[in-house]
């Protein structure tokens, strides 16, 4: 398994203007190659942990993309080299600004470890599986119950 983290500030829009400064770890392991792993640490506060698709992230630093719950974008007017983050959830609504300069590189690197369109080359589905039940890897199929 390969790592790469990128460890930024974020700044959290709290209203026109005035934003928050937010130390932000961003995680990719080859070994679970669609997903970006983001995680926001507020100082005395638990870390709120949020996963993304890497090909979203990726498509938001050029155009809006995402729907729903993930919605990412680059800066327009005003926010030149910024990379905005909006992510609702049914405990609340966030904006982020990120720098795009340090986000992309990274980004990169990311591409450099698993190529676009190679990602499931990683997956071991069959392990996942046996994981997902509670099977030991080297079960068999004819020690499993039977599902009728």
């Amino acid at each position: 398994m390969a790592l790469t983290e990128l460890d930024c500030v974020m700044h959290f829009v709290v209203t026109s203007g005035r934003t928050i400064p937010v130390s932000t770890r961003l995680s990719y392991r080859s070994d679970d190659a669609y997903a970006v792993q983001v995680a926001f640490h507020a100082e005395g506060r638990a870390s709120v942990i949020w996963f993304l698709a890497r090909d979203l992230l990726a498509e938001g630093t050029v155009r809006p993309s995402g729907l729903g719950d993930v919605r990412i974008r680059p800066g327009g007017a005003g926010q030149s080299g910024s990379l905005i983050l909006e992510l609702s959830s049914h405990d609340g609504y966030a904006l982020l600004t990120a720098p795009v300069d340090m986000v992309k590189p990274w980004l990169d690197r990311t591409y450099q470890l698993v190529p676009a369109g190679s990602e499931g080359a990683s997956l071991d589905l069959d392990s996942e599986l046996s994981r997902l039940l509670g099977e030991a890897p080297d079960d068999q199929a004819s020690t499993s119950p039977n599902c009728t």
